[in-house]
């Protein structure tokens, strides 16, 4: 409700080894707070190269690179000078905000730089081989259910 997106996507998913389910989610979460037809997921932990999700202009131009957890400030720079706007995903409050107390200052100088944390304890228990998730974001809120569980996922901006 907070950007008037509504849409239906499918979406196939892959879970990379060394993922749990909460980060699969946790990438879920993104991808939907910022639901776009031309929003895609990206090989992610697999390259170096690519963030998370990205959307990119029909002339290939980078819109948006969205990266999750806590990128070294190299990361951060390259990201922020490849893309016209760049979101990082916190998810982890107690490694987030010492992260945030390390690079908060060093960040402000990207103009092009949003920075959210996830809190969505428990979120892992709608993962599943096959999903069919609904979700409503309301000021600041996002929830997501399915069709036995509702979860409140808080999106908090630095």
């Amino acid at each position: 409700m907070d950007s008037h997106y509504y849409a239906t996507h499918e979406l196939t998913v892959a879970q990379h080894p060394s993922e749990n389910d909460f980060r699969l989610m946790v990438r879920l979460i993104a991808f939907i707070a910022n639901a776009n037809e031309n929003l895609t997921l990206t090989k992610g932990l697999s390259t170096d190269d690519e963030p998370e999700l990205w959307q990119k202009s029909l002339t290939g131009e980078i819109e948006l690179w969205i990266e999750l957890g806590q990128p070294d400030e190299k990361r951060i720079r390259k990201a922020c000078g490849r893309a016209q706007q760049v979101i990082i995903y916190t998810y982890h409050e107690g490694k987030a905000t010492v992260w945030w107390q390390q690079h908060g200052e060093k960040l402000a100088r990207f103009k092009n730089l949003s920075i959210v944390h996830i809190t969505a304890s428990g979120v892992e228990a709608l993962a599943g081989r096959t999903m069919n998730l609904q979700c409503n974001i309301q000021d600041g809120e996002m929830y997501l259910s399915d069709n036995d569980l509702n979860q409140i996922v808080n999106l908090k901006g630095y």
